[in-house]
């Protein structure tokens, strides 16, 4: 089956024949028997016992992404950065490190800084390349961690390198790929072990809920023996992490994902693929268009002056994502860009079906240093720009007549 048809004909809901996924809108569920409740508290018997911990509406939405991502399984959570934090913290102990790209996004660079008052410490590479990775490395190395394409520096993980270095060292390879979708890229076809969404961005691209994901595929390197964590949970072969991550990330810390968010998410899913597809269409005439005016700097990795341009076309089958940045100067240029702009939204997200701005250094990355702005690509002349499915036309227009005030 092809993406478009996978991604829109779900299984009918088994009960009533419901096309769209019900909302359960229950906080517990009856049980026949205490044997019966006691079985499904041990995980010896399927069922529902408390939405904090399960529920049929996330069960429909995980299963759905999980089939998308060519995974093993997956737990849905409250908030992109919710997965972020719980996918790690599921493995890691105090005295691990993380090796991370320089150039994610800068709600997790700011996780990754929280995690070292529980004595995680994350080293910071100058770039997602695997010669700036591996420098890196330490005996204390638990996991490397990147995103597809860096938010907002915009360059490129090559995902197959970088899943060859990590399991060379015996580390599982975590990737963010919220602003590429399974859509672009399935990163556990490529050698990554886990997968993460914020479902609040393009999944959704209505921008009418917050959620997150953690997927998971056959690894070899999420092991009892490398992380003692999972050794509770070792009965459940290649699902031990998904084990853990749900029974202790998830329903202890309770940050599971609301029924009604997944399905508001799950009615989006239904056109990802056309609204990626025009949303990667526009991103690519907008920065052809926009690299003619002398008053920027556009960078966008669908064009041939981007430094990843090769990877990019290669890895993502010619799609290089909705979002591109532009330099204008100055921070006071880049304000007022902003706020003469008429339809482009200044708002703090990505993905959605409109097109949205924002000034990363004086917001997302307000908290940084102004060195790990650098290494995030964050200058203060930088504008995100996250392009949406308007007509193209308008779009340009929109951005040129701002352009002309500066």
């Amino acid at each position: 089956m092809r993406f478009n048809t996978e991604v829109l004909h779900k299984i009918p809901d088994k009960t009533t024949g419901a096309t769209n996924i019900p909302i359960y809108q229950t906080a517990a569920y009856a049980v026949d028997t205490a044997e019966d409740m006691a079985n499904i508290f041990k995980g010896r018997k399927p069922g529902y016992i408390y939405t904090r911990v399960g529920n049929p509406t996330l069960s429909a939405f995980e299963n759905r992404l999980t089939a998308l991502e060519n995974g093993v399984g997956a737990v849905s959570f409250a908030s992109g950065m919710a997965a972020v934090a719980m996918s790690v913290m599921n493995i890691l102990s105090a005295g691990d490190e993380i090796v991370s790209a320089g150039g994610i996004f800068g709600g997790t660079s700011s996780l990754f800084r929280e995690l070292m008052s529980y004595g995680i410490t994350t080293r910071f590479a100058k770039s997602c390349r695997v010669e700036d990775m591996v420098e890196c490395i330490t005996e204390k190395t638990k996991l490397i961690y990147a995103e597809t394409i860096g938010n907002p520096k915009l360059d490129v993980a090559d995902i197959k390198s970088l899943s060859d270095l990590a399991h060379s060292h015996n580390l599982p390879l975590f990737v963010d790929s919220t602003v590429t979708t399974p859509f672009i890229v399935k990163p556990l076809t490529l050698g990554a072990d886990v997968v993460i969404h914020s479902t609040s961005k393009a999944l959704n691209g209505n921008g009418n809920s917050i959620g997150g994901i953690v997927i998971a595929g056959k690894s070899a390197a999420l092991n009892a023996d490398k992380f003692p964590k999972l050794a509770e949970f070792k009965a459940f072969g290649p699902f031990m992490y998904l084990a853990r991550l749900r029974a202790r990330m998830s329903t202890d810390f309770g940050s599971s994902l609301s029924p009604f968010n997944a399905y508001l998410t799950g009615i989006g899913l239904d056109t990802l693929a056309i609204r990626m597809e025009r949303a990667n269409s526009n991103a690519v005439a907008l920065a052809k268009y926009l690299s003619s005016n002398e008053k920027i700097k556009v960078s966008y990795p669908g064009l041939l002056s981007h430094p990843d341009h090769e990877l990019a076309m290669r890895q993502f089958n010619g799609r290089c994502g909705s979002m591109l940045t532009l330099r204008l100067g100055s921070m006071e240029k880049a304000f007022k860009f902003i706020n003469g702009l008429k339809l482009a939204l200044n708002v703090s997200n990505i993905g959605d079906a409109r097109t949205l701005v924002i000034h990363p250094y004086s917001t997302i990355f307000f908290h940084a240093s102004e060195g790990e702005k650098e290494i995030a690509g964050v200058t203060e002349d930088l504008v995100r720009v996250s392009v949406g499915i308007e007509d193209i036309e308008d779009l340009k227009e929109d951005f040129e007549q701002s352009l002309a005030k500066l």
